[in-house]
């Protein structure tokens, strides 16, 4: 078994975010797929986690849902992202570049 990293804690909620803001409305398995492929296999969201993290999505009013027909014509539930998603979007962006930045200096010193 390969050992492959997981999605880092706190970065779920961004990732799918993300996702809704760059192909707008998905359902969640087109979001877990778009991840994956897009990181080559590296992000491998499982159901477990998925839809727990779209359920508080839906909670906290950053996505809303409705139900519609997939291409496969299955129905699946769409979600699409809120304007007060697009803010939440915007302010988890910062504090996760203000995060990398920190650990990369620990990381990654400059020489002096």
């Amino acid at each position: 078994m390969a050992d492959t990293p997981g999605i880092p804690p706190g970065t779920l909620h961004m990732l799918i975010l993300k996702t809704l803001t760059r192909l707008g409305p998905m359902h969640g398995f087109g979001i877990a797929l778009f991840l994956q492929q897009t990181s080559d296999g590296v992000l491998e969201v499982e159901e477990g986690s998925l839809y727990p993290a779209l359920q508080r999505l839906l909670l906290k009013g950053w996505v809303v849902a409705d139900w519609r027909q997939t291409a496969n014509n299955r129905r699946a539930r769409y979600y699409t992202l809120t304007p007060d998603g697009k803010k939440a979007l915007r302010a988890e962006v910062q504090s996760f570049d203000k995060v990398n930045r920190a650990i990369a200096q620990i990381i990654h010193p400059a020489e002096t």
